[in-house]
């Protein structure tokens, strides 16, 4: 079994002169909940698209479980984009099969009882959801994966105070202690009790990382109060 969940090794990314990531090395250890934390525009979404394996690196290697990105990689990964990817002519039910078909390791038990706990009828569109319902449907379903890493994509986004509160918590409750997960946000005041790790990216570059408490320790404040000290215009 190989220690790292994800690992990424002076990852880079460009396109054309414009560099979205450079020399990005950290590491995501099972049972672990790091944060990918920095404003928007700082790379956050590309390292994950990457380690998702729908981008290719222009320099360095990222990994998930010793795999190089492919089928294999893909496998082992739930990846929870930060838009809507679910089509919305469908209903709840039909997302549950699209699910269950595409993924051996997806529970349609497990995803049918957080899908209770929102109140979505089975029958229901998707059409005729709210943008918070449908993420809220789109993370109940990926975390119904027993996956061995997570990668979140600004879950919180987009969705109000109450909604941040179920989803946080559904978080929380429902990812494999054997797994490992990259969260990306940008709302740190939200997530930072969660986070057992912190990356902090700025113009594509790591700024800090390591242990979330190691972090308030060495600085003397907040995961939130150090980022809007650091990162502000």
């Amino acid at each position: 079994m190989c220690t790292d969940c994800l690992s990424c090794q002076a990852l880079s990314k460009t396109y054309g002169r414009r560099t979205a990531l450079c020399g990005v090395t950290f590491a995501v250890a099972p049972g672990r909940i790091t944060g990918l934390l920095g404003p928007n525009g700082s790379g956050k979404t590309t390292l994950i698209k990457l380690a998702a394996g729908l981008l290719t690196p222009s320099g360095g290697a990222v990994s998930v479980c010793g795999t190089p990105p492919g089928p294999a990689s893909k496998a082992l990964t739930a990846y929870l984009p930060d838009r809507v990817f679910l089509p919305l002519h469908c209903r709840v039910e039909d997302t549950l099969a699209l699910f269950a078909d595409f993924f051996p390791d997806f529970s349609r038990g497990k995803a049918a009882a957080m899908l209770a706990d929102l109140k979505l009828e089975p029958r229901m569109k998707l059409s005729s959801m709210s943008k918070g319902t449908l993420e809220k449907l789109q993370l109940a379903l990926v975390m119904s994966r027993r996956a061995r890493l997570y990668l979140l994509d600004e879950p919180i986004g987009g969705v109000d105070p109450a909604a941040r509160a179920y989803i946080l918590s559904t978080i929380i409750r429902n990812y494999s202690e054997d797994a490992g997960m990259l969260l990306s946000t940008h709302l740190i005041a939200e997530v930072e009790n969660l986070l057992d790790d912190a990356v902090f990216l700025r113009e594509g570059r790591v700024v800090s990382a390591g242990l979330a408490d190691d972090l308030r320790q060495r600085e003397g404040k907040g995961l939130d109060a150090w980022f809007r000290e650091v990162f502000a215009c």
